[in-house]
């Protein structure tokens, strides 16, 4: 399976994007300006007193605060309803938030068509979220007729405004030429955008564009870096990748315990190497411990992390 298929069985998991709300509102609204201080409660009372005056932006906050729970249970029909009345007003995080409960079917009934519309009235308004969710709907056919084009559209749009998600996905666009004709220095621009952004799946790729100066001069060293990168974000991919840098000496120096640390988490997490498994059965006793260590270090800082 090629990245960009895979990357584009991934819609149900970008729907469940959450709701940015913009900290502008915080300066006018007292509403905002509780919830921004972690004052649910008050910010919710606060919100309820704006939306009855007509706040399309009070009640998008309520329906925040009821679908996350915060300072109150979670009440999936409530937050429906306030996001519903919120987005007929015409706030786009609100027809954002709608579409994504109306997609998943959360507190209301699922209807793909409905939050397709949801997204693209948020899209038009220059919901960079919204244009990304719009483009996978658009790729998927789950509530729009597939087209390309019009995919490639609004990924465009929603990576031109720092989504970095769409940023790696257009350039998966003009890597496979989905929608767009293929352009393999443009296919390089938007992933390392992407990978700069810290997606470690882009910079996992765009490490390996820049080892095989696909649509980009040769950087083995910085490369690497973004191996790295990716790899303490725990991106298994990358460990393997780096595992091999350090097994066979390239641009770092060899390094087997090193190579054997990444390869363990990396095949801990689903991707096997013979090669290195080779590499780890030839390490001494000592050897062997010190890598098993160093990945349960790594495995305890991550969980300290976290």
């Amino acid at each position: 399976m090629s990245p960009f298929r895979l990357r584009a069985t991934l819609l149900a998991a970008a729907l469940t994007l959450s709701l940015s709300l913009g900290k502008a509102s915080a300066a006018e609204s007292a509403s905002y300006t509780a919830y921004f201080q972690g004052k649910y409660l008050t910010a919710l009372k606060l919100a309820e007193a704006e939306a009855a005056q007509g706040s399309k932006e009070a009640y998008t906050l309520m329906g925040e605060i009821y679908s996350e729970g915060l300072g109150v249970a979670i009440d999936l029909n409530k937050a429906a309803d306030a996001y519903a009345k919120a987005a007929d007003l015409g706030d786009p995080n609100a027809q954002f938030s709608l579409g994504t409960m109306v997609a998943e079917g959360r507190g209301m009934k699922k209807n793909p068509r409905l939050a397709a519309d949801l997204f693209e009235k948020a899209a038009q308004s220059g919901h960079a979220s919204a244009q990304y969710n719009l483009a996978l709907v658009y790729l998927s056919g789950n509530g729009r007729p597939v087209s390309e084009e019009k995919a490639a559209e609004w990924m465009q749009k929603a990576a031109e405004q720092g989504h970095a998600n769409a940023e790696y996905d257009l350039g998966a666009f003009y890597q496979f030429g989905r929608g767009l004709p293929i352009d393999k220095a443009k296919a390089a621009e938007w992933t390392g955008k992407a990978a700069e952004a810290g997606l470690s799946d882009a910079q996992v790729e765009y490490g390996v564009m820049l080892f095989k100066g696909e649509g980009i001069p040769v950087d083995e060293a910085k490369a690497a870096k973004l191996f790295q990168l990716a790899a303490e974000q725990g991106n298994p991919v990358a460990q393997n990748r780096l595992a091999r840098l350090y097994a066979n000496g390239v641009v770092v120096k060899v390094d087997p315990v090193q190579a054997a640390k990444w390869h363990l988490l990396a095949r801990e997490a689903g991707v096997s190497d013979f090669s290195l498994d080779i590499v780890l059965a030839k390490l001494t006793k000592e050897e062997r411990e010190q890598a098993e260590q160093a990945a349960e270090d790594w495995r305890n800082g991550r969980l300290g992390k976290d």
